[in-house]
């Protein structure tokens, strides 16, 4: 079983993203579930969200502790909220910024995974250029699915056009995309041989 929590904002479409990845889990033929832990529900506070994908019927229904993979809508939680709990050693994590872990100022904690693993992508940045708003959640998906290959890109915007319609939908497939290449073009980098 494939495991993913979300760390967000409310208002930032953090419950979204979950069901999103779980219907793009189900269109490609598996079994998923997806479902929020709220604390106070207004606008900015922490959410929380969480989504299971296995070939298997899943039973478990409580909130994911131990992670194969982080997705951290607002970078702003890293040092506020214990986003990293239970990350497992070969986990993925993915943060919505334009900045490094360094800059970030949790590189040190990052450096303990390997490295192809653990990534920044500017999704909010692309979903205002694509949508209008800087609404992370779709992109982060497309970066996600670069990242971990637990689901298509193409899976990845098919949930996106069930969940939204017209212009919203198709501004969100492309910053999808987009994200879905710039991590990519990352791991391309980090495949490439340095100079000693």
């Amino acid at each position: 079983m494939f495991q993913v929590r979300f760390h967000g904002r409310g208002g930032q479409g953090v419950v979204t993203a979950a069901e999103m990845l779980a219907v793009a889990a189900f269109l490609e033929g598996r079994h998923a579930q997806a479902f929020p832990s709220f604390g106070s529900e207004r606008t900015g506070a922490p959410v929380v969200s969480f989504c299971r994908i296995d070939d298997r019927e899943i039973r478990v229904r409580e909130p994911v502790s131990e992670p194969n993979a982080l997705i951290i809508q607002d970078p702003t939680l890293l040092h506020q909220v214990d986003v990293f709990a239970g990350l497992r050693r070969d986990g993925y994590m993915l943060i919505n910024s334009e900045h490094s872990f360094d800059e970030l100022g949790v590189g040190e904690f990052a450096r303990r995974f390997r490295r192809e693993r653990m990534l920044t992508v500017p999704a909010g940045e692309l979903a205002r250029r694509s949508v209008g708003r800087p609404m992370p959640n779709a992109a982060l998906l497309g970066g996600f699915a670069a990242l971990s290959h637990v689901v298509s890109l193409k899976a990845v915007q098919a949930a996106i056009h069930e969940a939204f319609s017209g212009a919203v939908a198709d501004g969100n497939a492309e910053a999808a995309r987009q994200a879905y290449d710039a991590v990519n073009a990352q791991l391309r980098l980090l495949k490439e041989p340095t100079d000693a």
